[in-house]
């Protein structure tokens, strides 16, 4: 029998599996590291004549017993129709037999392992006496990081700015009254940059928005918004140059992260500047912050592995809370 997970299924399983998540998600990098898991760079999948394109993002984990794929639709002209812009949906199946274990909507998933895979890099690479978390964006993730991130550090207050006012002052006013920490929204991402010890950029930002002049030695960055798209980016290349840069994987980053390529293209950095991935610095094969005054980056384009780890987790979640539909889908 085939497991079908809804949006608002897998909402209430992972309402209170937070740091089930982040383990989850840390353990998949590792599980990269170590070769017990196999991660193709996604094919892209343009529509001539639209602006619209498709990922396959595959992976495969052995500790898991698990291969998904999940199809994701990156689609900007949904703006204008009042739809999502990325709408995605993940098949899991047995890495034993091939059954179809599951399919689950893909919105909570990612933006579940989007967030933890943030609260991963900032433990591993963010200095312990990180005082002030900024946001850069207002949307959703931009919740899923402040819930994420908090946990564990001893974060004086929220400093954020988004396009809109409106959207904001309530999430900054979300943030006072469900998470218990001072928020203020400031004039500009300038003011948010400089303000930070710990920056998260959460936009779908084709030019940059950080400017690498306003980045301060010991700060960590997490570049985390950009659409896997090659002329997407939200930090510029003088901002990308400064920083000790950490990716999620190598050659998801080398083929879909403008953070990567525009710098690359320009001659700025070369490729063994992108070559440290998360797990290799989880794993202790590789180093990530060396000193108080590193600058860090985290680039995070997000990879079918988080996905798979995240499957994993709901999968058996459901099937011990007897939650979700199941069907047969041989019959």
């Amino acid at each position: 029998m085939t497991l079908i997970l809804t949006r608002s299924d897998i909402a209430a399983l992972l309402a209170d599996a937070q740091e089930d998540v982040e383990r989850a998600v840390e353990n998949c990098h590792l599980d990269l590291a170590l070769g017990r898991a196999v991660l193709p760079a996604p094919p892209a999948m343009p529509l001539t004549g639209s602006d619209a394109t498709f990922l396959a993002m595959a992976a495969a984990s052995a500790p898991a017993g698990l291969a998904t794929v999940k199809l994701l639709a990156d689609l900007p002209g949904n703006r204008e129709r009042g739809l999502p812009v990325q709408r995605s949906a993940v098949l899991a199946v047995s890495a034993d037999t091939g059954a179809c274990e599951a399919l689950l909507d893909g919105a909570e998933v990612t933006r579940a392992r989007t967030a933890a895979a943030t609260a991963v890099a900032t433990r591993a690479l963010a200095r312990q006496d990180a005082r002030v978390l900024g946001l850069v964006g207002t949307g959703p993730l931009a919740r899923a990081h402040a819930r994420a991130l908090l946990p564990g550090r001893a974060y004086g207050r929220i400093v954020l700015w988004g396009r809109d006012s409106g959207r904001s002052h309530e999430l900054a006013a979300w943030i006072r009254t469900e998470l218990g920490v001072e928020a203020q929204v400031l004039a500009g991402p300038r003011e948010v940059t400089e303000a930070s010890d710990v920056l998260c950029t959460l936009t779908p930002s084709r030019e940059p928005l950080i400017r690498g002049a306003w980045l301060s030695p010991g700060q960590h960055v997490n570049a985390v918004g950009a659409p896997p798209r090659p002329d997407h980016r939200e930090i510029d290349t003088e901002g990308v140059v400064r920083c000790r840069i950490v990716v999620d994987a190598w050659a998801t980053a080398r083929a879909k992260s403008g953070e990567v390529l525009i710098p690359l293209a320009e001659g700025a950095l070369t490729e063994d500047d992108f070559r440290r991935e998360l797990g290799d610095v989880l794993a202790g094969a590789e180093p990530g912050r060396t000193a108080e005054t590193d600058l860090t980056l985290f680039n995070s384009v997000g990879v079918g592995l988080q996905d798979l780890a995240v499957a994993r987790l709901l999968i058996d979640a459901a099937t011990e809370r007897g939650t979700g539909t199941r069907i047969e889908l041989s019959g």
